[in-house]
């Protein structure tokens, strides 16, 4: 962008102004081809109402909870907050008869003031809020309901880069949610990065199906193109799950140039998109399928663009990325017009946190590298105890450094001097943030090798829960991902392998699966690819296994939930299985 901004206000605000009846938000309301459309000066208006109400009610400065589905609301919303100088904070609403825990949760870690919403979703919380004193305290707003007349009563506030834009609270997949502090110098810093990394410019289309109150789906979906000047066409992760064919169809039909997502979602289109929901797909105007938020897999890739090849996809177009929260979101992508980079590792010297290239016969790992550090970033290879850095060949914390990386933690100040202040033990550099993903630099590109906290220790090597998992995917036709949760647990003092499985017996009996030897071919392959031996598998109807509103597992629940099941049992021996559907 040619004009110097310090603020997503400003932003809409010129766009409003000089490019007005310009598309800027479409959203699929079914799913498929019912459609709502916003332009820049509808949805100036709308967040000029929004915010002229927050304004009244005393909001700026304060929190507001976000609490809308996907769709034009939410997305005014969210611009409305910050046109009113209130602090967002984007929420996903439970789903009905759904708990409501991580709700409380961070409306009492935000010290929310405020929530807005829909007047359906109010009425269907209604008695919810009655009942729970974190939602009851706070002053709801229907945006449905306000009257548009209220826009004329905005006044834009004094708001500078360094100010908070919202409180980005994370997943929750291996902790507690925690509100990170994203200012608007971090979003605009981060969406800069984004759209030189992504080649994007104003004839750029995209299609993202990500939820918006993720990051992915915030400052990828709805964020970036507002940077950038292109439409963006949204849809709910709902449709998405349900028909997996309907994504792709909307690429096809918008002839989209950037779209992705996590590497489960082109491992679910592979996989249950038929043969005859391919015909008439055209997918070769994508240009950047970016794959993040979890491990890139080799295998995924390849399964994908053999299904749509025919339809026109590209293998240079899969653009594997590493990002977080913490560093407001994109750190490391590309190359952008090539084929992703993958290398061979010797599996044993990995666990040991040892990189030995291998082309040889022994059991290896194929990792997939998410390209180089945006310059913008120092990024360093970090011996976690020792807290210097790796030498060069070894797997370490991976540190960094950065205007992008955000302020820290909402009132939680030990956990920001933890994570976001961490120097050198020895040459006392920093303060860098600390990812707790592990990694290594290979030819320059970030490659990943797992995360820290859910590391499992077993004799003394070090394995990836979503390298069991997948080896247990592999090892059954009838799971697909996130139908297994691999963890350990502490028993006697000795660490322990457990799974939880997802397993829908329709559809085993349909593939003439035997449940027995289900169980021992998974036992079997965990055995020889890792040489360890399943302590238990327990076996969970579908949607058993706990996930974050993004779908990343929640393996630390599934800890707490297995500890629960042995202590109620009193048997901490080893069995078959357990059947708890």
């Amino acid at each position: 962008m040619s004009p110097e901004f310090s603020t997503l206000v400003q932003i809409l605000r010129w766009r409003a102004a000089r490019q007005p009846d310009r598309k800027a938000y479409t959203f699929l309301i079914d799913g498929d081809e019912r459609t709502a459309s916003l332009t820049y000066a509808e949805l100036d208006r709308r967040a000029r109402t929004v915010a002229a109400w927050l304004q009244s009610s005393g909001a700026p400065g304060k929190r507001v909870l976000l609490l809308l589905p996907p769709g034009l609301e939410n997305i005014a919303a969210f611009f409305g907050c910050l046109y009113s100088g209130a602090v967002a904070v984007p929420t996903s609403p439970p789903r009905p008869n759904g708990r409501i825990h991580r709700l409380k949760a961070v409306a009492s870690d935000a010290r929310a003031d405020f929530a807005v919403t829909t007047s359906t979703l109010f009425a269907r919380l209604e008695s919810t809020i009655s009942r729970e004193r974190e939602l009851g305290a706070l002053r709801w707003l229907a945006v449905d309901r306000l009257d548009p007349a209220l826009c004329a009563d905005w006044r834009e506030p004094e708001i500078h880069s360094d100010g908070i834009a919202f409180l980005q609270y994370t997943s929750g997949s291996t902790s507690e949610p925690k509100g990170v502090i994203v200012t608007h110098g971090n979003l605009l810093c981060n969406s800069a990065i984004i759209h030189r990394s992504f080649g994007h410019n104003p004839l750029s289309r995209g299609v993202i199906w990500l939820p918006p109150y993720h990051d992915m789906g915030l400052i990828g979906g709805i964020v970036q193109p507002l940077y950038g000047g292109f439409e963006v066409t949204l849809m709910s992760p709902t449709a998405f799950l349900m028909r997996p064919v309907r994504w792709l169809r909307a690429i096809s039909r918008t002839r989209a140039t950037t779209s992705g997502g996590p590497n489960f979602a082109y491992e679910l289109c592979a996989r249950r998109i038929s043969p005859e929901q391919r015909v008439g797909l055209d997918l070769s105007s994508w240009q950047v399928a970016f794959s993040g938020a979890e491990p890139v897999r080799r295998e995924t890739m390849e399964r994908f663009t053999a299904a749509f090849a025919a339809a026109g996809f590209r293998p240079e177009a899969f653009y594997p990325c590493y990002g977080l929260a913490e560093a407001t979101l994109f750190v490391a992508g590309g190359p952008r017009t090539s084929r992703p980079v993958t290398c061979k590792v010797d599996a044993q010297g990995l666990e040991r946190h040892h990189v030995r290239l291998s082309n040889g016969n022994g059991h290896r790992r194929e990792l997939v590298s998410c390209g180089k550090p945006a310059p913008e970033f120092e990024v360093a290879i970090v011996d976690p105890e020792r807290l210097t850095r790796c030498p060069e060949n070894r797997v370490g914390e991976i540190w960094l450094s950065g205007r992008s990386v955000a302020r820290g933690y909402w009132n939680r100040a030990e956990d920001t001097e933890k994570t976001f202040r961490a120097c050198l033990a020895d040459t006392g550099e920093g303060p860098f943030l600390r990812t707790g993903d592990l990694g290594f630099l290979l030819d320059g590109g970030l490659v990943l090798a797992g995360r820290l906290k859910e590391m499992m220790i077993f004799a003394g090597r070090n394995h990836y829960p979503h390298d069991i998992e997948q080896t247990t995917l592999e090892a059954c036709r009838a799971l697909q991902p996130g139908n297994c949760a691999a963890f350990s647990v502490d028993l006697a003092g000795e660490e322990k392998l457990v799974l939880f499985i997802e397993l829908d017996d329709r559809k085993r009996n349909r593939l003439g699966i035997d449940r027995d030897e289900l169980l021992a071919s998974i036992r079997r392959a965990v055995s020889e690819h890792h040489d360890l031996s399943v302590h238990d598998i327990v076996l969970l109807a579908p949607g058993g296994i706990p996930k974050t509103t993004s779908g990343k597992i929640q393996r630390h629940i599934c800890r707490s939930r297995f500890m629960a099941m042995s202590m109620s049992s009193h048997d901490p021996e080893p069995s078959d299985e357990r059947d708890y559907r």
